[in-house]
């Protein structure tokens, strides 16, 4: 029988492995899914949300088990997935909160003075294909938001963190959550494209490259079924001509390092203004320098290994050829010699169009740095990218950035002065080729449902 093996990337030892299922045996999972949805479906949004606190309390609980997992298998920093955890539990509170008040019946009027009512109704099971960057955020953004809307929801998670997504699933089934409405699929690809078109998927969310999303996209759009995609990104922060120079550079850092440099939504192009170019490398790279690379479970560490080896290599690969272009190596670049899938913290200068660096997502601790003449032509290179997820400013004139960010930046998202990755309250999502559709902040909880027109006499 096939089976997923998977591997911890900083010792390279097996963790565990997985058998295949059927085809028959997922298809049963996606049925058996189907009907939880018919009774869950009924409850109200106030009853369902005691259902989404248990799971948050569950997740707490269970912290430093998921944590200590997410980090065997894809090499993540240990604080960093005790704070994962902690978010997704955060994202279930917020969702059992406001779901009620979000998902509520509208009341309108129709004709002259009718009474009328928009009302949002379940669909059904919900196809969830997600990434192995963050093993545990990823699936419960779709999950919290769909158990919420009523739907039910099947995960095919990535290979290498197959053992996280089975873990969620037993402690929604330890809070109480009824048996099947959420469901791992522990498949191939090949197989995961029939589940797509399986006639009870009424819906189908993606987390990963664009590539893969048109794949994705297209199945699904040949079987009328609606998606939201959130694929990848080079987002871009500028260091305008009056940045602190201080604090961009602290944000610049944490922003391309974070999650090991394996986020979408991160800082990867830094597009600094000739005032300041000088400047901001030096400190720049001074403190990428710093950064302290090793065992992931140490408090002390700054920077883990990549998730497996193939995604290693990609990284390499891509440094190379964006070297060969015309890059230059400010400060890392070099592959140590030691046991794991580690890569040092890197910076590029001399970027320009043509290159990996430039041109594509390089999803690990490589910083792309680009040269402007000024504000204006900041801008511009921010926005010459085939992506639009997120970005970031870098000014003391709060109101001159909010408008650039506002009018100008052509993304789903912009950061001032900071770094963040995700927030409960705010919409999370992409425009061009880093996807459409939106989760967060009461959106996603009206993706995967029936926007019901009653017209009442």
């Amino acid at each position: 029988m096939p089976k997923i093996t998977t591997i911890n990337p900083a010792t390279e030892e097996e963790i565990e492995s997985y058998d295949l299922m059927s085809e028959a045996e997922a298809f049963a999972t996606v049925d058996a899914c189907h009907a939880a949805f018919l009774d869950w479906r009924h409850k109200t949004h106030e009853e369902r949300a005691p259902y989404l606190t248990a799971i948050a309390e569950g997740l707490r609980n269970h912290r430093d088990e998921i944590a200590e997992l997410m980090t065997r298998e894809t090499g993540k920093l240990l604080k960093d997935g005790k704070r994962e955890v902690d978010l997704c539990a955060m994202i279930f509170d917020y969702t059992a909160e406001n779901g009620p008040e979000v998902l509520a019946d509208e009341e309108r009027t129709h004709g002259k003075g009718k009474e009328g009512l928009v009302t949002y109704q379940p669909i059904g099971v919900i196809y969830s294909i997600q990434p192995w960057n963050f093993p545990l955020y990823q699936p419960v953004r779709v999950l919290a938001a769909n158990l919420m809307a009523g739907n039910g929801c099947v995960l095919k998670h990535a290979s290498i963190c197959t053992g996280s997504g089975l873990l969620l699933e037993k402690i929604c089934k330890e809070a109480g959550l009824p048996e099947d409405l959420f469901k791992v699929l522990v498949i191939d690809h090949d197989l995961s494209d029939k589940i797509i078109t399986h006639d009870r998927v009424r819906g189908v969310t993606m987390t990963g490259s664009d590539g893969a999303g048109r794949h994705i996209g297209t199945k699904a759009a040949e079987a009328l079924k609606k998606t939201v995609l959130e694929l990848g990104s080079n987002d871009a922060y500028l260091v305008l001509e009056d940045a602190d120079i201080e604090t961009a550079v602290k944000f610049s850092v944490m922003g391309r390092l974070y999650n090991n440099g394996e986020t979408c939504v991160s800082a990867k192009r830094f597009v600094v203004t000739d005032k300041v170019y000088d400047a901001f490398v030096d400190a720049f790279v001074d403190q990428m320098m710093q950064i302290e690379m090793g065992d992931p479970t140490r408090d002390e560490t700054g920077l883990g290994p990549l998730s497996s080896q193939d995604q290693f290599e990609t990284v390499r690969d891509q440094v190379e050829e964006s070297v060969k272009n015309g890059a230059k190596v400010l400060c890392g670049g070099e592959v140590p010699e030691r046991t794991g899938a580690y890569y040092p913290a890197t910076v590029l200068g001399d970027v320009s169009p043509g290159m990996p660096a430039y041109d594509d997502e390089i999803f690990g601790p490589v910083a792309a740095v680009i040269r402007a003449k000024d504000d204006d032509d900041a801008m511009r290179i921010a926005n010459d990218s085939r992506y639009g997820l997120g970005g970031g400013i870098f000014s003391k004139d709060v109101e001159k950035a909010k408008r650039l960010a506002r009018d100008h930046f052509d993304t789903g998202m912009v950061r001032i002065n900071s770094f963040g990755a995700a927030d409960p309250n705010m919409p999370f999502g992409g425009v061009k080729d880093s996807g459409y559709g939106r989760e967060h902040g009461g959106f996603g909880m009206k993706e995967f449902v029936n926007t019901k027109a009653v017209f009442l006499p």
